[in-house]
């Protein structure tokens, strides 16, 4: 079921706010003494891309968000970027100073912890090789105040497809784990098919939602689509989030796939990053939505 983000917010009756992913209170939160926390999410930095009728302030975008982040009248718990930290870059040395320039910047970030993902930008032309010498594995697991976090690469692979062995360690990975445990995946790509035609897909998506599907209280945060989208397959609630340098159209909406231009009457205008809420007892997320330029 594909939702609008005005339909989504109706069925929560919460105005400002969306939550999802929940199934109501049970004993997880008791038995481990979990507490409610927020943390935020940002993606498609985008860092090193030039080109003033897309966004002529794209040496400043970045660093927006830093300062945005920081002006938080409360501290995130952590923060994540979901992918395409920088713009592709063919020479290898270019790459890896468009990421050393990168890392520094969000060095200035105020929060106890960053997390990164690769995006294809970072890492599809060396299956990832230059992105870990600055920010280590692309895959990995956390777990923070009873939430499980899965962090998972569909774009080291040319094709953006999980892969055999990524899917074999994630069974392995939740294999015997509460199925009424909070779980989180984070991913670039979508798992499930926004538009295949645009590339907005994981080949193999299916196959790691298949996975999901016995959790409970399982919930995908992912980028690459450069907007915020909310889709349902059963329980498991997907959802998207806006780009900090560029916008891109609707799922289909256009012939093709291409940039949002620039609009100097709407400076930054559907670019932003969103807080999560996470509410531990009844495994649900409130979402709130950030403009970049307010």
């Amino acid at each position: 079921m594909d939702i609008t983000r005005k339909d989504f917010l109706k069925l929560a009756g919460l105005g400002g706010v969306a939550f999802a992913s929940g199934l109501g209170t049970d004993a997880w939160a008791q038995k481990y003494g979990t507490e409610d926390f927020y943390f935020v999410q940002l993606s498609d930095s985008h860092w090193g891309f030039t080109g003033d009728k897309i966004n002529p302030e794209a040496k400043s975008s970045l660093k927006k968000a830093v300062a945005a982040v920081n002006a938080l009248k409360k501290k995130p718990e952590f923060v994540v970027f979901t992918g395409d930290l920088t713009e592709m870059a063919e020479d290898e040395a270019e790459r890896r100073r468009r990421m050393a320039e990168f890392k520094q910047i969000i060095g200035g970030l105020k929060t106890r912890k960053v997390y990164f993902m690769p995006g294809e930008h970072d890492a599809s032309l060396d299956q990832g090789k230059i992105y870990q010498e600055f920010f280590g594995v692309t895959r990995y697991a956390f777990d923070h105040n009873g939430v499980h976090f899965v962090a998972l690469d569909n774009v080291s692979d040319p094709h953006g497809a999980l892969g055999d062995e990524q899917l074999k360690w994630l069974q392995g990975h939740l294999k015997g784990r509460d199925r009424n445990m909070p779980l989180v995946v984070l991913t670039h790509r979508p798992l499930w098919d926004v538009a295949p035609a645009w590339d907005w897909y994981t080949p193999d998506g299916s196959k790691a939602i298949e996975l999901l599907l016995p959790f409970k209280k399982a919930t995908v945060f992912y980028g690459h689509i450069h907007q915020e989208n909310h889709h349902m397959t059963e329980h498991i609630a997907h959802h998207s989030a806006q780009s900090l340098m560029w916008p891109l159209p609707a799922p289909m909406s256009q012939p093709k796939k291409a940039k949002v231009p620039w609009d100097p009457a709407h400076p930054y205008a559907g670019l932003g990053f969103r807080e999560i809420k996470a509410d531990v007892d009844e495994g649900q997320y409130g979402l709130d939505e950030r403009a970049l330029g307010a």
